[in-house]
């Protein structure tokens, strides 16, 4: 299976809406190590000028993780997960995410370069809320390795 160049500039459809939780946010939050009140006091958060707990800047990889999974679904793009390595994570925010948000993903497949039997491929997955706005593109590069 070799990833196809044609790749570049596939659109994938809406994911399913997702709901921020409150607790999701705080075991997030816990898991990475963070300490900051925003993301763990409700009270805090809300003197902060939020409605919520505020979600660690990287917890908008659980909405990524769905837009991934629709292109390691797609046979036609020829990426084999057991050949994956995660090469690059970057966030564009317009807003954090908080609890309550309720958000869907829609990932574009920004670049493929095929280099010596390996591809790297790009990718953004813009976030939006119920109003349609936008509150972070994730962006990642996903090195798929050549045959062996």
């Amino acid at each position: 299976m070799t990833v196809t160049a044609d790749l570049k500039g596939r659109v994938y459809p809406e994911t399913a809406p997702y709901l921020v939780g409150r607790e999701k946010v705080r075991e997030f939050a816990r898991a990475v190590g963070s300490t900051d009140p925003l993301s763990l006091d409700p009270d805090a958060a809300r003197g902060a000028g939020y409605p919520d707990v505020v979600a660690p800047p990287t917890f908008a990889v659980v909405l990524q993780e769905a837009t991934l999974q629709q292109l390691l679904a797609d046979e036609s793009a020829g990426v084999d997960f057991s050949r994956v390595v995660h090469g690059e994570q970057r966030f564009r925010f317009s807003r954090p995410i908080v609890a309550g948000d309720l958000l869907t993903a829609t990932m574009t497949v920004t670049d493929v370069k095929l280099l010596g039997g390996n591809a790297m491929v790009t990718s953004d997955s813009e976030i939006r809320d119920e109003t349609g706005s936008h509150v972070v593109t994730a962006i990642s590069t996903l090195v798929v390795r050549g045959d062996a």
